[in-house]
């Protein structure tokens, strides 16, 4: 129907035809609406039980290569790293490298968020992350890795359910041992080993900043193997950070900065799988 003056005032004549018309309309709403709603919400996980920290969960993660492996989360998993084993330097490291508002936010960081769609809708596609520490760890435990819009819905909706379920910590704890540090290396637990041969409990601050400034990209952009330079840079931005955090004083500082220097390059032959308790 063309709403031309006539029209309104035809309508505006007989009310009868105009109150259809308005219930129609909220009918097709509430029906798309409901239709949205079932799209987003559909098969979404029940994260209660990672309260308990007794719980292993088994999730799938690819190799280099794209193939799939299990991988176990939790006290089970050979590599498990419980928060209070893992230094502060490491936790803070990793915060400020891909959460800085990790505890101020519930789950979603809504500054970050408007850049990234506005970042998005410059280039109209899916390209800018913005994922909290949360929005990361449901996508890595409960998601596929693809860049669609009703994915990136899910993951907003699991995250905030994870806020509402979990502390901080146990949040945090689950993020440190399921993050991508090299081929099949998951967790920080194996990532300690698997750079530094040590467990991640003796690590020190400019190795907890190396690791930290590996996660955006270990397959390319931060491998520290092919990108040693740039792991190194942006781990001795880190580690100043910590400083302003007051999280490492002067000389541990300066002391970082010296040790960061010699890490990253061709490192020693030693396993780049998962341990034979995950294959």
């Amino acid at each position: 129907m063309k709403f031309d003056r006539a029209s309104l005032m035809e309508l505006w004549r007989r009310p009868g035809r105009l109150l259809r018309y308005t219930l129609l309309l909220l009918a097709l709403m509430a029906f798309f609406g409901g239709v949205l709603a079932i799209w987003i919400y559909w098969d979404l996980p029940d994260v209660a039980m990672l309260k308990d920290r007794s719980t292993t969960l088994t999730i799938e993660v690819p190799d280099w290569q794209g193939e799939m492996h299990p991988l176990r989360v939790g006290p089970r998993a050979p590599y498990w790293a419980p928060l209070e084993t893992i230094p502060d330097e490491l936790k803070w490291a990793v915060i400020v490298a891909e959460d800085a508002n990790f505890y101020e936010h519930s789950g979603i960081d809504v500054p970050a968020l408007k850049e990234a769609i506005k970042h998005d809708l410059k280039r109209k596609r899916l390209a800018y992350g913005a994922s909290t520490i949360t929005q990361q760890l449901a996508k890595n435990l409960f998601l596929t890795r693809d860049k669609s819009v009703r994915r990136k819905l899910r993951e907003v909706m699991i995250a905030q359910r994870l806020e509402q379920e979990l502390t901080k910590g146990r949040i945090l704890e689950l993020y440190l041992n399921v993050v991508e540090l090299g081929p099949l290396i998951y967790g920080m637990g194996h990532g300690a080993r698997y750079h530094f041969d040590k467990p991640v409990s003796l690590l020190t601050p400019a190795e907890a900043a190396f690791l930290a400034a590996i996660l955006p990209g270990p397959r390319v952009a931060y491998n520290p193997e092919l990108q040693a330079a740039k792991v190194r840079q942006r781990a001795a931005r880190l580690v100043k950070l910590l400083g302003l955090r007051r999280i490492l004083s002067e000389t541990e500082i300066a002391d970082a900065l010296v040790q960061l220097g010699q890490l990253g390059g061709p490192r020693p032959a030693r396993p780049a799988s998962l341990p034979p308790e995950e294959m």
